[in-house]
Order: structure tokens, then sequence, then C-alpha cells
């Protein structure tokens, strides 16, 4: 090494990176000082939440106790109310259900599958959402179908009586490589916070048209008639042929299903009039469904003993709901703040990370508030959402009665009073920062928000919309909604949707640094002079055309 030890000269680049990173510190704290700021109580909040957290507790009793938690059924209502009476606990007021219809709900009462031939071999699988069940244990033949069109029904007519049928090919499951734990890099970070040019109108990856959309859901219901018709006990399938993307559109990762006994269920029975006459349904882990497809391709037998039995709940009133509680405001109280996240899950695991995680985080939002003694000036309220994951239809219900319909757009004299909407349902890492929906106008202020939470690792505020969870339902509207960006860890690769949606795979300290910089954000939202900058008013929106869930 030449030259002086202590030399600490930069290169005009190194200078210049210098030079913007001490501009934009600087630009923070002179927004965090317009922003006023209360660094006492947010110090108070900080030590609550990271020191005294119940999030795990809270993440237990709603997956280990309560969990699955599906739409409809009793768990989900059980649930409910263990969160209503610790609401209350906790000194929050006004705890409440509110109501909407959604069709018949539906529980898994017993399932059991084994293979008996050629070889004896308990399997791993899930029957599909409102799935019929097989009246008692039965014992069958396996048999695999290769149907495309109504053209090949006529090859199996008469064939499928009694049948268990395998309704894919096999697929090829390759050994694990590549990213599955996904924390987010600098590189990753720097990507969030660009907007990229969407693709031309119709080019390569544009939507599917309509019409063979609905050509094809016709030709799936005929197919179930038709298995149906022919006797047929079960349908075997093995998930979906993809490797899942991450949901949320808000970053292009890819990442690999885990499989190894890892099942990602697809398909749901009708939940309407005709809940319960299809076949029975069942998702196998895709190992065994492959070992079944060698052996029929060798010519040999293959039976399974198989069980199911659910239970369907008629709709004697509206039975779906969402879970509502506040923290009285002061000065603006007619003003309000909102905290949410979807309370139910599939029906697969417990409903662990998705999204026990995000409800325990906004309950434990609203704990460590009303630990440290908070006045807020708006209201804070809390709103735990059924139906998300049959099409955000909580969230859409509140807001249709509360805000405005996004189909033509009449909005009520709430929606003025609305000062923002906080979501969180991307499983249970740490909070990165904030997906603005492309509202630029909250840029300065986040920014002044983020500014004493970086120390938590949070940095970045991302321009893009982002969808498929509940914010969209408010931002439909006009209404400034924001999800937050958290680290997906193994939420695609292992648990979203899947068997492996469970207490042990949530992450605590990661909980905990998310419970409390949602504190931070929901203090700071209510205690500003001004409600959070909106974007202009979107047109009416016909239906089937809203913003994608």
């Amino acid at each position: 090494m030449s030259g002086a030890r202590g030399s600490c000269k930069l290169s005009p680049m190194k200078r210049s990176m210098f030079i913007l990173a001490f501009a934009a510190t600087a630009a923070a704290l002179l927004s965090a000082q317009a922003e006023k700021l209360d660094y006492a109580t947010l110090g108070r909040i900080r030590d609550e939440g990271l020191n005294r957290s119940q999030v795990m507790d809270h993440i237990s009793w709603l997956s280990d106790v309560y969990g699955p938690r599906l739409t409809g059924s009793p768990a989900i209502q059980q649930a409910s109310e263990w969160a209503m009476k610790k609401f209350a606990e906790w000194g929050l007021t006004s705890a409440h259900q509110e109501k909407w219809a959604f069709g018949k709900g539906w529980s898994l009462v017993r399932f059991s599958a084994n293979l008996v031939e050629p070889q004896v071999q308990p399997l791993i699988g899930y029957p599909h959402e409102w799935s019929s069940g097989t009246k008692g244990d039965v014992t069958a033949d396996v048999v695999r179908v290769q149907i495309a069109s109504e053209a090949d029904f006529a090859q199996y007519h008469g064939t499928l009586a009694g049948k268990i049928v395998l309704v894919q090919p096999l697929r090829a499951v390759r050994m694990l490589e590549g990213p599955i734990i996904l924390k987010m890099t600098d590189a990753d970070l720097a990507e969030a916070g660009t907007t990229p040019i969407p693709a031309a109108p119709g080019g390569r990856g544009g939507g599917r048209d309509v019409g063979d959309a609905l050509k094809a859901l016709a030709f799936r219901q005929k197919l179930q008639d038709f298995y149906v018709a022919e006797g047929v006990v079960a349908l075997f399938d093995r998930g979906s042929d993809g490797d899942m993307a991450a949901g949320g559109s808000d970053l292009s990762w890819q990442q690999q299903h885990t499989d190894g006994g890892t099942i990602f269920p697809t398909g749901a029975g009708a939940r309407g009039e005709t809940a319960g006459t299809a076949v029975p349904g069942v998702t196998l882990a895709v190992e065994h469904y492959n070992r079944m497809v060698r052996v029929l391709d060798k010519g040999m037998p293959v039976k399974v003993e198989l069980d199911v039995e659910t239970r369907f709940y008629d709709e004697t009133d509206k039975n779906g709901f969402n879970t509502i509680a506040e923290i009285a405001g002061g000065d603006l109280a007619s003003e309000v703040v909102m905290l949410g996240a979807h309370f139910d899950s599939h029906p697969y695991a417990t409903g662990a990370t998705d999204n026990g995680a995000g409800s325990a985080a906004m309950m434990e939002a609203m704990r460590i508030l009303k630990a440290v003694g908070v006045k807020p000036r708006r209201t804070i309220r809390i709103a735990l959402w059924g139906g998300e994951e049959q099409g955000l239809l909580g969230s859409r219900a509140y807001v249709r009665e509360h805000f405005g319909d996004p189909q033509t757009m009449q909005l009520t004299p709430e929606h003025a009073k609305l000062a923002a909407y906080f979501n969180s349902d991307n499983g249970s890492g740490r909070v990165r920062g904030v997906w603005l929906q492309g509202n630029m106008a909250v840029r300065p202020i986040f920014e002044a928000w983020i500014a004493p939470l970086r120390d938590l690792g949070v940095t970045t505020l991302g321009p893009r919309s982002v969808v498929s969870t509940d914010h969209v339902s408010f931002d439909n509207v006009g209404l400034p909604g924001f999800q937050f960006m958290v680290d997906r860890l193994e939420y695609n690769a292992r648990t979203h949707h899947s068997n492996m949606d469970v207490y042990d795979r949530v992450q605590r300290d990661d909980m905990v640094q998310q419970a409390t910089v949602i504190a931070v954000f929901a203090y700071n939202a209510a205690m500003r002079d001004e409600k959070l900058p909106r974007k202009a008013l979107p047109p009416p929106q016909p239906r089937g055309r809203e913003a994608s869930d």
C-alpha cells in the first residue's frame, strides 16, 4: 500500500454519493420537523413494542387455537369473539362485527387417505375448500384420465364408476435451488424504489381474453357434471404446474415451490345453492401423486382408501363479517385512521403467516397504543377482514357501506373523513418500507415518518401501485390506502396457501418490529394537522373491472 495511511480523499463518484446521502438525510430531518413528530411518544411506542411485545401470543391464539379461519366457518367466529374480548381488555371501544352476504360456510370434519396397493403408504393431502364428502370410508381403484375437451368424454363413458380419478399428468420435482428465503437486499430495495414502465397493451403478457375465460369456466362445469354423472368417487390433483410469483405485484421475485410434503391446494367447490353436489376433490403432495402415475404407467393396479367428511353451514343470515374496534379520537375524532388485515385463511393449515401474522400485528399495534396511553386527535380504527381469500369480499363490502361504490363512484359523507388506511398481508417478515400506491404527495410525509425508524430497517418508499390485498378496496374509491413492504421470507416458497402455514414458520423478531412500526404509522397519521393527501378520484369501474385483487 502506498500513500499516507491517514488519507481520506474521496473519489468524485464517492463524493457525489456522500453529498446525495447527506442531502437525503437533511431533507428527511427537515421534513420530520415540518411534520412535528412527537418523539417522546414515539419513544414510548418503541419501548412498549420492542420490549413487551405480545404479538406472538396473538398469533398463537389465532393459529394454534382458532386456525384455520375459513370465512363462514365456526372457527372464524370463535376467533372474532376472542379478538373482541382482547379489544375490550385493552380498553378499545365499539368492538363489533359488521356482516355481509357470503354464501354457505364449510369446514372439514375428517380426512384420511392411504395408498393400499401396490404397497401401503399414508398420503399427504387436503380436500378442496367447499368439497363434498365421500359418505364414509371407501376403497377404490385409481385411474388416470386425459380430458381436454367435450370430445374426450366418450372414451371414458361408463368406465369411471366407483373410481378415484387422477386429473393431471406427472410433474417433475426439481431439486431446490435459487432463492427460498427472501430478505430484501440493497438491490431489491433499490428496485422497489423505481416505477417500471408497463408493457404495451395487448402485447406479450397482456390480459386473457374474457371470452376464453368464460369458455374455460363453462367447460370446467361440464367436466364436473360428467364426473358426477359417471359416479366418480373422488378427484385427485397435485396442485399447479408453475412456481409461485410473489403476490401483490411488488417485486419481480420468483420462488420455487419447496414441495417435499408441502402442498399448495388448488380449486374450490361452489358455496351457493349447488354447494356439496360436485365430486370430492383432494390435492396431494406431488411426490405421492407422481408415484401413482408411474405405477399406473407400468400397467399395475393402484388402490386408495379414502375418507372425506365435510360440513356445510346454510346462510341463515349474512354470515360473512368484519371485526371492528377503535381508539376514540380527540379534537378530530370524526376523522379516522384505519389499520387492517385479512382475518380469514384457507383451511389447509392454521393460517399463521397468511394472515394471522398481519392480523396479530394490527392487534398488537392497537394494544401498544393503549398501553402507552396515547391520546390521538383522530379516531384509530382496526378492521379484521373476512372473505379476502375469495376476492377481498369483506373490505369491499365495508368500503361500499361506509365510503362509496367503485362501480358508480357515488361517495358517502364518511369518504371525506378517512385520513389513511394501512394494510399488512405478506407474511411474517419485518417492514422495510411502504408502497405508495402511486400517491407521490405522501412521499415527503412518509420520509419524515421513517427517518426515526431507519435503525429498525425501515428505509424504502416504493412508488408503484401493488395489488392482491385489501388496501385495493380503498384505492378503488380514491382513498389513501397503503400496503407495508415486508421481507417475504418463506411466504411464497413454503407457507402461502399451503399445509405449512403454521405458527412455527413465523419469525418472532420480525413480527415484533412489524407491529411496532405499524403503531408508529398509526399514531403519526392520527396526530398530524391534515389528513394524508389523496390522488384524483378514479372513474367509475364497471363490475368485473375493479382494480385487481
